[in-house]
């Protein structure tokens, strides 16, 4: 059940402060419904901008950005598959076994919308308008869309697929009622997109600030919606969007020479090199050795590796190669990712990407076919010359082929590559790396979609009649 529950002022605005310094503890207390409503406790600018690192922290979920989100979208396609010596950690995602009872699905149900219900406090405070006040909304806006992006991704079926079909539950609204939760049925698919596109117009309206790479900003809003409006097929404005990030942000791509130590620098950055958003971890904000990195660093649990076939797919001159190590697993060579995780246990650093500047080059590329292949392939190419790949010169049919498959290997291991199969609604067509039983997963396959969560279904009597068909 989607819980929203009411809050004491010091309760509240303390169990945010205790989050900054801690992912151990829960930002949401029960208390009783005689406490202070969200807007009662919210009073002042500082306590909104306390609010707004809460939203943030919310991203940090072991089951969110913490690893799970960014590993389903490898692992649930044909970039990442797990090594014979494991841990057993998502290995029902491995061989496409997941049940409504699994807890990695519920963890990331879970962790969204408790980062809804943050960002909801904030955009929903009466506070009066100032610079201040605008920035916190306009991040809690797109720190929202972010989230309904991504559960609308994994628990419904594609935009592309059904406009009209079930996506997931809208909630924008405190609930004031007397038991304290709010029970929804879901929304349209195209309402949960129009929800978010709105959310990203009001954060780039409203945000005025850059702090660093950890926290929106307004071309991070502007570039999220460019990723937005490629997902749901609009080409036009996904281009609009792209070229106001691209000219006007100030951003700029990460070239060969220094693309090593990009990856290797894990604090906030301030440049505007290449990373227009990402949830950050230290030493006192991480998930220690539960955290993303040790899922790939064969000096943690190491259970992910690359498929042989992606690592073809790098030339030998191409600096993105550099980031696969090849070790022995289980006595079978195999290629770790290593580069774009550096961080280990014990100093517990380190980051999940979220947007790049790379990908608002690639999305621009994308959305330019068929309209001007001229202008495609000097978008990509953009990247490719960066990259010492070769450029690709390509025409027609071929042309959209070679952007995608660089998506794929310029955003391998960041999570996007299931989500751009969804999208284009193709089949998983994975190597021999796999388990026999799961090498091909067609579109049709019901477990291409999430699970409404068991405990969302006991919990919600009006949602359950709505699970996605295979599950019942």
């Amino acid at each position: 059940m989607i819980r929203f529950q009411k809050y004491k002022l010091v309760a509240a605005i303390t169990a945010v402060v205790m989050l900054a310094s801690s992912c151990k503890k829960e930002f949401i207390e029960l208390l009783p419904p005689t406490a202070l409503t969200p807007e009662q406790a919210l009073s002042t600018e500082s306590d909104l901008q306390v609010a707004v690192r809460g939203a943030y922290v919310g991203l940090r979920a072991l089951d969110y950005f913490g690893r799970t989100v960014p590993v389903l979208g490898d692992l649930m396609a044909d970039n990442a598959y797990q090594s014979l010596t494991n841990t057993n950690r998502y290995t029902q995602f491995n061989v496409y076994n997941f049940t409504v009872a699994d807890g990695n699905v519920l963890g990331f149900w879970r962790a969204a919308y408790n980062t809804i219900l943050r960002a909801n406090n904030v955009i929903n405070s009466s506070i009066a308008a100032s610079p201040n006040v605008n920035q916190y909304k306009g991040e809690a806006y797109a720190i929202r869309a972010l989230s309904y992006f991504y559960l609308v991704r994994y628990f419904a079926r594609p935009y592309t697929d059904d406009p009209n079909g079930l996506g997931v539950p809208l909630v924008l609204q405190f609930d004031a009622g007397t038991v304290g939760e709010q029970k929804p049925t879901r929304s349209k698919v195209s309402e949960v997109y129009a929800q978010i596109i709105g959310d990203l117009n009001q954060a780039y309206s409203l945000m005025t600030q850059y702090t660093n790479s950890t926290q929106f900003s307004k071309y991070a809003a502007r570039g999220l919606q460019a990723k937005v409006y490629l997902t749901m097929g609009d080409k036009a404005n996904a281009l609009t969007a792209a070229q106001d990030v691209i000219t006007n942000g100030g951003f700029t791509v990460v070239g060969a020479s220094n693309y090593a130590s990009y990856w290797a620098q894990l604090t906030p950055r301030t440049d505007k090199l290449e990373t227009l958003l990402e949830v950050s971890f230290d030493a006192q904000n991480s998930q220690g050795f539960d955290g993303l990195p040790n899922i790939y660093n064969q000096a943690g649990y190491g259970d992910l590796v690359a498929s042989d076939e992606l690592y073809a797919l790098y030339e030998a001159t191409d600096v993105r190669r550099a980031l696969y190590s090849p070790v022995t697993r289980g006595g079978i060579p195999v290629y770790a990712m290593n580069g774009k995780y550096p961080g280990t246990f014990g100093s517990e650093i380190s980051d999940t990407k979220i947007l790049r500047m790379s990908e608002i080059y690639l999305i621009a590329a994308e959305a330019s076919l068929p309209a001007s292949e001229a202008n495609a392939l000097t978008y990509v190419n953009y990247i490719t010359s960066r990259r010492n790949a070769l450029p690709i010169v390509s025409t027609g049919t071929q042309l959209f082929e070679d952007i995608i498959t660089e998506r794929r290997k310029e955003l391998a291991f960041e999570g996007d590559r299931y989500l751009d199969l969804q999208r284009l609604k193709r089949d998983v067509v994975r190597s021999a790396n796999y388990p026999a039983a799961a090498r091909t997963i067609p579109y049709t396959n019901f477990r291409r979609v999430l699970p409404i969560p068991q405990a969302e279904l006991d919990a919600n009597e009006n949602i359950r009649p709505q699970q996605n068909p295979g599950y019942q």
